[in-house]
């Protein structure tokens, strides 16, 4: 193995590492010396991937921007012909995934707040292009806005324990958000039929 690939692997290592100890710790845990006990690498070999816990932070939340900014691209890929607004259903999809994945970008979030706020930047610039692009597929910009945004608060009211609901009653909101029929502004929308008025007495012709 080259000294790239092994340096490539280390750093593999050593994010996996961070992401456990945040999830199972908290962020207040997550030091150079748990670490480096939890990838078996040594402390030298640590600080040479990432010299400062700033350095440790940002390489977390690239890694964790560019995992679920895959899920994004093959949930579009997998179901965005069949939906009416491909980008907003990719956007809530992944949301959801962030619930699921156990070693969730809200606790790198989370991480990085504890360290240097500054460094969600890039996460609110993704954030802000997202929404452009939601907004431009949609028949009704605030209404995906508001889907979108009720999303976000179903995955990190979850993740950060405040969720007043059960995991199912969750998974039946994710469910509708999702679903363009519920929607009166998508094109895929059931259109309910007026309702067939019957005729009575005070009707018909004398």
């Amino acid at each position: 193995m080259d000294n790239s690939s092994r340096s490539e692997r280390s750093r593999k290592a050593a994010i996996q590492a961070a992401l456990t100890i945040i999830a199972r710790d908290g962020p207040g845990q997550l030091t150079f010396d748990a670490i480096a006990r939890e990838s078996g690498m040594s402390k030298g070999g640590l600080m040479h991937q990432f010299p400062s816990k700033g350095a440790l932070m940002k390489g977390l939340l690239e890694h964790q921007v560019e995992y679920f900014g895959k899920f994004s691209s093959d949930y579009l890929a997998a179901a965005g012909a069949s939906k009416a607004e491909p980008n907003l259903a990719a956007q809530i999809a992944t949301l959801r995934e962030t619930i699921t994945d156990s070693q969730s970008v809200a606790f790198a979030i989370l991480a990085a707040l504890v360290e240097d706020p500054a460094l969600l930047a890039v996460p609110r610039e993704l954030d802000a292009k997202g929404i452009q692009v939601i907004k431009a597929e949609a028949a009704d910009p605030e209404l995906s806005m508001l889907r979108w945004a009720a999303a976000r608060g179903l995955a990190l009211s979850a993740l950060f324990g405040l969720s007043p609901f059960s995991d199912k009653e969750r998974e039946r909101l994710f469910d509708r958000l999702l679903d363009d029929r519920q929607w009166a502004s998508s094109p895929k929308a059931a259109r309910k039929k007026p309702p067939v008025r019957k005729s009575g007495r005070g009707d018909q012709r004398r």
